[in-house]
């Protein structure tokens, strides 16, 4: 059986200080291709060579990757500061309408870090630009020194909504995580339900409200270690069961099943 294409919003980069590239980070690819058994497809996030309907018609599924570059706060009626970092607007006009695209079809979305940020703007809501700046709140940014396992080891709590739907994926109320953000949740998006929390009270997982298919998205990144780790898998692997069944759905019947 064909796998389903899992669009992979990539991000701008400048290779040596002077190459433009499009990029994603190759553990999303093995995410998707290994967990999600999906056919990982990197997406130049740039309105001017593709479009969002395109995109839509192309893909089964969507997976809004993490980034360096954080949503515009002019996207959320906010003026832009030094704490709010570096922006990429060409993945702002690309990411945030397809989320709302995505939420009104019920294709799949699966949001991670600057994806978790995007779908709440792309939902009317608004961002804390540095998290830890905030009363009684941790620092949820990567530590600046160490190895990757030591960037991406588990670091806090999540704990979850009874019979939420994380706690209906992962089995557990409550779960460890790695924390590698700066900004966060200042107001939720309409429909957006925060469904999940860190010890300090920063959302960590939402879904939509009413939405026909799979809207989940989290603050940390279920990517790292995501074929063994116990809650990045059943993640990944809900995603790639939804982007199946709508790949299945989309696919014209042949003749002998219409007959049927």
């Amino acid at each position: 059986m064909t796998r389903p294409v899992i669009g992979i919003i990539t991000n701008h980069h400048l290779i040596n200080d002077q190459y433009p590239a499009h990029a994603g980070g190759t553990m999303n690819s093995e995410a998707v291709a290994l967990v999600s058994e999906g056919l990982p497809l990197l997406i130049p996030a740039d309105p001017r060579v593709v479009s969002v309907a395109e995109l839509l018609e192309a893909c089964d599924g969507f997976l809004l990757t993490g980034g360096r570059p954080n949503v515009h706060p002019e996207e959320y009626g906010e003026e832009a500061t030094e704490a709010h970092g570096a922006f990429d607007r060409d993945r702002d006009a690309i990411a945030l309408p397809l989320v709302r695209a995505c939420v009104e079809r019920g294709q799949p979305v699966f949001g991670v870090c600057r994806g978790f940020q995007e779908v709440n703007v792309a939902m009317g809501g608004t961002l804390y630009p540095e998290i830890r700046d905030l009363p009684g709140r941790m620092n949820h940014r990567m530590p600046p020194d160490g190895t990757l396992e030591e960037k991406f080891a588990l670091r806090h709590k999540v704990s979850f909504t009874e019979n939420g739907p994380y706690h209906r994926i992962l089995g557990a109320r409550e779960v460890m995580t790695n924390t590698l953000h700066g900004q966060g949740i200042k107001s939720a998006g309409a429909r957006v339900v925060i469904d999940g929390h860190a010890p300090d009270g920063t959302p960590e997982a939402t879904y939509i409200d009413d939405a026909p298919g799979f809207t989940l998205a989290v603050q940390w990144h279920p990517e790292w270690d995501a074929a063994n780790d116990p809650v990045s898998r059943p993640l990944f692997q809900a995603f790639g069961a939804a982007a199946r069944e709508w790949a299945e759905r989309k696919q014209p019947k042949r003749a002998d099943q219409i007959s049927a």
